[in-house]
This record gives C-alpha cells, sequence and structure tokens, in this order.
C-alpha cells in the first residue's frame, strides 16, 4: 500500500529519515490536502494519451496521481537531494521520467510531444518567468495548470479597469481562469498568503502582430502605472528612430478610440494589438 503523502505526519517521517528540511529560498510547501489535488487533477482533464511536464514535483504527491491518469509523466526538480527522495517514493512507477535541472534552463523539448500538459505546484517566485518561458516557446504546452500566489492569479485574470503589465503579457498568449482558491493551511510547512489553481490555455490561432513591437508599446504604456497613456507612450520612437511627439501620440490613440486622458491599466488586450497594427501609420 501506498504512502499518503498528503498526510502532514508522513511528510514529516520522509523528512526526518532522509535529513531533509523543506527549503525556503526554494519556496518548498507541500500539498497536504487531498480535495485540492483532487481538483488540480479533475481540471486537467488528462487522458492515457496524454504526457505531462510537472516542474518541481517535490515528494510526488501531484506525480503519482498525474502518473496514473496518463500516459506519461516528466518532472523536472532543482533541488538534489529532493530528486533522490522523490525516485524513492515513485520507483513503483514505470511511466515517470525524474529529471534534475533549472525548469528556466531547460530546452530539451524533444522530450515532449506537441501536445503535452504543463501541471505543477510551483513556488511563488517562479510564476512570471515560467509562464512567459512557455506561452513564448515554440513548442507551447496544450494548456497550463499552476498552483500559484493567490493574488498572482487574480492579476493574471484581470479586466481592463485593472490591467497590468502580467495580466497583458498572459492574455495576449492565451485565455486564463481561476479554478479554485486554496488556504495556505493546506501546505507544511504553511506560506504566508493563499494561494490559487489557475487554467492558462494558449491561444492556437496565429498572432496577427509582432510580439517584439507590441510588448515594447505596452511597456511603454506602464512605464507609469498612474500617468496618462498619452504621457507614458510618448518616449516610444518612430521605426525611424525618431522620438514621437506628443500630439502624434494623441492622434495615434485617438484613431484607435483610445483617450488620451486613459491609463494604461483600462485597456484591453484589443486595444493593445491594434495600436501596434496601426503604429506603421505614425512612423
Amino acid at each position: 500500500m501506498e504512502l499518503d503523502l498528503t498526510s502532514h505526519k508522513n511528510i514529516k517521517e520522509i523528512m526526518t529519515k532522509h535529513g531533509y528540511r523543506p527549503n525556503k529560498i526554494l519556496g518548498q510547501n507541500f500539498l497536504i490536502n487531498k480535495p485540492t489535488l483532487d481538483k488540480i487533477i479533475k481540471s486537467a482533464d488528462l487522458t492515457k494519451d496524454d504526457i505531462v511536464l510537472e516542474v518541481g514535483p517535490g515528494l510526488g504527491t501531484l506525480t503519482r496521481e498525474l502518473a496514473t491518469n496518463s500516459k506519461r509523466v516528466i518532472t523536472i526538480e532543482k533541488d538534489k537531494r529532493i530528486t533522490e527522495i522523490l525516485r524513492e517514493n515513485l520507483k513503483e512507477y514505470n511511466n515517470i521520467e525524474t529529471l534534475e535541472g533549472d525548469i528556466l534552463k531547460f530546452n530539451d523539448y524533444s522530450l515532449l510531444t506537441k501536445n503535452y500538459k504543463l501541471i505543477a505546484n510551483i513556488p511563488y517566485y517562479l510564476t512570471s518567468p515560467l509562464i512567459r518561458k512557455f506561452l513564448e516557446s515554440e513548442n507551447k504546452p496544450e494548456e497550463i495548470i499552476l498552483m500559484i500566489q493567490k493574488e498572482v492569479a487574480q492579476r493574471i485574470c484581470s479586466k481592463p479597469g485593472d490591467m497590468s503589465l502580467l495580466s497583458v503579457s498572459v492574455q495576449f498568449y492565451a485565455e486564463a481562469k481561476i479554478i479554485s482558491y486554496v488556504s495556505k493551511n493546506c501546505f507544511w510547512p504553511a506560506p504566508k498568503i493563499d494561494s490559487a489553481i489557475i487554467k492558462i490555455i494558449p491561444k492556437k490561432e496565429r498572432l496577427l502582430v509582432d510580439s517584439d513591437l507590441f510588448f515594447t508599446i505596452v511597456k511603454a504604456g506602464f512605464s507609469h502605472p498612474r500617468k496618462q497613456l498619452v504621457n507614458n507612450l510618448s518616449v516610444l520612437k518612430s521605426l525611424n528612430g525618431v522620438k514621437l511627439t506628443k500630439y502624434t501620440i494623441s492622434e495615434w490613440l485617438s484613431r484607435n478610440s483610445i483617450n488620451q486622458n486613459q491609463r494604461a491599466e483600462t485597456l484591453s488586450i484589443e486595444n493593445w494589438i491594434n495600436l501596434a497594427l496601426s503604429f506603421k501609420e505614425i512612423s
């Protein structure tokens, strides 16, 4: 019979056996709530044909469920000592490949099929760079399901009026929604803040605009969130390298049905795309 890895007592016993303590620097907080585990699995809609990439598998609590419900699971763990414990905990499974390394340096996409799913309970510090890495990769996941900080999940899913550089960055590439909120008491050691399960589905249609130009405009727009767009965007230069005037920026915004006094947080993804598509007209 498998050891219950959602048991606080069992986790502590495993740690004691291996002389190990959770690493705060790596954000190691182990899930000890079975209903939350079930929600992650249910939201993934796994089949026996699915290939899953799991980041930061820890002791293998989620990994076991992923392996049971999918064809193959590839895990990437940065902590060498945790990797050793993980392999021992998962030795009965023949459809799990455990790799040691930094996910942000991972580039061997040959291990993955074209349609794979990224599922993970990740350290909070990893959220933005991890999402960006996979949404911008040539071999994007079919879907991404992450356990992340509650406030960050809410920011990612923001609507016009409360947008941020993060929400625009994610929603440019994908559709995102919060599946469930998770209390900090569902982890050991308990973090200081609550979490959320978020599901991100990359858009399959081809992007209509150059992403470099798009983000150059967006970053300028959010450079001073409290300032009006016309002031923030005035730092932009034309394609010929000439700094754009405030008047030119105002006219550009007006042609795209955007008031020059608006702030970046009020614009939709469509607004930003239209600005990028019409940029040549003012250059």
